[in-house]
């Protein structure tokens, strides 16, 4: 992280770079632990499958549905989440999004029934609402559009970090204490995990400051250079009224974007376990240390790409390309059936691809919305593409269960993102090119 964040645009003074990596250690560090928490959380339900389904009695179907649902309570919430946070301030909303995320998922370490499933994948996505959009709308509150896709790579990074170390961690919670105190291993995954997102909600109360102004580690000097530099940044084209968050054509095709993105690192992280097993690997350890290796690679795309659209000034194109090798690696995986080794490269290809997309893609919003219209539009946004998150984990279960393959769906996410990269296209080069 470091490397990344001390890097000097062309036109920066070294002054500013050193200033902006004492922000990223302070502030960007502290949100990527934060997003590894709740991607953790989120995506855990894919592990803990292997043995939940068995013990509670309950169908790929049925685990399609209660994993999509999270993505319904997520979206209804979204928004009016993100007017919140701008109107009470980051501290104490992200604190109360990760105390009720980090509850919401270890109480379903207790769940017996699918209705009782249901609520809680509702409710987990209730509380984590706005969480993203939060932390997207806080950091254009200190960084100029030109470090923009930089420090979304370094914030995001958390996600493939989640995957990375998170999926071999489960794996060996699942192992080593199934049966302890007479709970399965799936239900001690969701208790242990639960625990750091409730205890990084405390520290962001404690230690998050709301702006620059109200920062106490830094001085007068630093405050008026970070605040001048955001000042300069070009205003034309920009939106403010809070009416545009919903009207704007270039918010509704982030949205749709940022579907495409999604569909590539869900399959990777609520259906690859499955596709492992079907390899023939069996118990959740091993699968866990597989499934870390597509995430490894796209830790270091995410840094790079991002760093490389910021100082190549370039947005439409550091999009396209990377959704164009996940949608070709997409159709390469329904030509199977795969060995292991074949699986994982191909898979990895997919989620190196989504995960290097996704920071160019929280880049451009900034570009033409300021203000509430930006609160609204980030969070109406990822309402728009979490909605293709439920429709997607569900598809999926449904087609295993009645065709026994998830072929068809792949060529459906593949399809949509030849749709998402024309949409990036479609994005005036002068007006995100900044």
């Amino acid at each position: 992280m470091t490397s990344a964040s001390q890097a000097s645009l062309p036109d920066e003074p070294p002054a500013l770079a050193r200033l902006y990596r004492k922000l990223t250690l302070r502030l960007v560090s502290v949100f990527c632990l934060c997003y590894f928490a709740a991607y953790l959380d989120r995506t855990n339900v894919g592990l803990a499958k292997l043995q939940m389904l068995d013990a509670l009695g309950i169908s790929d179907t049925i685990y399609g549905l209660g994993a999509g649902l999270f993505f319904a309570g997520y979206v209804l919430f979204e928004v009016p989440s993100n007017l919140i946070l701008q109107k009470v301030g980051a501290k104490l909303w992200i604190a109360r999004i990760m105390v009720t995320w980090g509850l919401a998922s270890g109480l379903t370490a207790f769940v017996q029934t699918p209705l009782q499933f249901y609520v809680l994948r509702f409710l987990l996505g209730v509380a984590e609402a706005g969480f993203l959009p939060g932390v997207l709308l806080y950091l254009t509150q200190w960084y100029p559009d030109a470090r923009r896709a930089r420090i979304v790579a370094l914030f995001m990074v958390g996600l493939p970090l989640s995957s990375m170390i998170g999926s071999p961690l489960s794996g060996w919670i699942m192992e080593a204490f199934d049966g302890l105190a007479r709970l399965g291993g799936w239900q001690w995954l969701f208790l242990l995990e639960a625990a750091p997102s409730v205890l990084l909600g405390i520290f962001v109360f404690l230690y998050l400051p709301n702006d620059i102004a109200s920062t106490r580690w830094l001085g007068a000097d630093e405050k008026a250079m970070l605040q001048a530099r955001l000042a300069a940044d070009r205003i034309d084209g920009k939106q403010e009224a809070i009416g545009a968050a919903f009207t704007d054509p270039k918010v509704w095709a982030l949205g749709l974007i940022d579907l495409c993105v999604l569909l590539g690192l869900y399959a990777i992280s609520f259906w690859l376990p499955t596709i492992l097993r079907d390899t023939g690997v069996r118990d959740a350890y091993t699968i866990g240390w597989w499934m870390a290796v597509p995430n490894a690679v796209a830790v270091v795309a995410t840094v790079w790409w991002g760093t490389r659209s910021d100082r190549k000034r370039e947005r439409r194109w550091h999009i396209v390309l990377p959704f164009l090798l996940s949608a070709a690696a997409m159709v390469a995986a329904t030509a199977g059936p795969h060995g292991l080794g074949a699986t994982i490269v191909i898979f990895t290809l997919i989620n190196a691809g989504a995960a290097a997309a996704m920071p160019v893609v929280w880049a451009l919003p900034s570009a033409f919305l300021r203000g509430r219209a930006a609160a609204a539009g980030i969070a109406f946004a990822c309402s728009i593409a979490n909605l293709g998150g439920f429709a997607s984990t569900y598809l999926i279960g449904w087609l295993r269960d009645t065709f026994h393959t998830q072929n068809a769906g792949l060529y459906g996410f593949a399809a949509c993102l030849l749709v998402g990269a024309m949409l990036a296209l479609s994005y005036p080069a002068r007006l995100v090119n900044r």
